[in-house]
């Protein structure tokens, strides 16, 4: 069965950074992809950012580039959402997913029909 476990979150001041992480367990298939989604209050959730380990691509929601990094963690099939220069808007319950339609990377949540629980992120300004 496949399952994902995304955890990290906390509380952190305005400018500060944090991991996260997903672990994932039970895939058949070689390849596959990770996205984080991110749902604020009264907001609809979004796509943060997802990687393909089939071709390492990554993509990044344009609110987050360049403060955010996706990628692979040394252990198996663990991956991790690195956030550094955080801002209050970041706040959210963050959600780790995945699907296998490869190589489809993408930020739409359509394709992604594995979801773990999701770990709250708080920034305070």
């Amino acid at each position: 069965e496949v399952q994902l476990h995304a955890c990290g979150g906390g509380l952190v001041q305005a400018g500060g950074s944090l991991r996260l992480s997903c672990a994932a367990s039970g895939f058949t298939f070689a390849d596959y992809n990770i996205g984080w989604f991110r749902q604020a209050p009264g907001m609809q959730r979004e796509g943060v950012s997802c990687i393909s380990t089939e071709t390492g691509r990554t993509r990044y929601a344009d609110s987050v580039k360049g403060r955010f990094t996706i990628g692979r963690d040394s252990a198996k099939d663990t991956f991790y959402l690195q956030m550094n220069n955080l801002e209050p808007g970041d706040t959210a319950v963050y959600y780790c997913a995945a699907h296998w339609i490869t190589p489809y990377l993408t930020l739409e949540e359509r394709p992604y029909d594995s979801w773990g629980q999701g770990t709250q992120l708080t920034v305070s300004s």
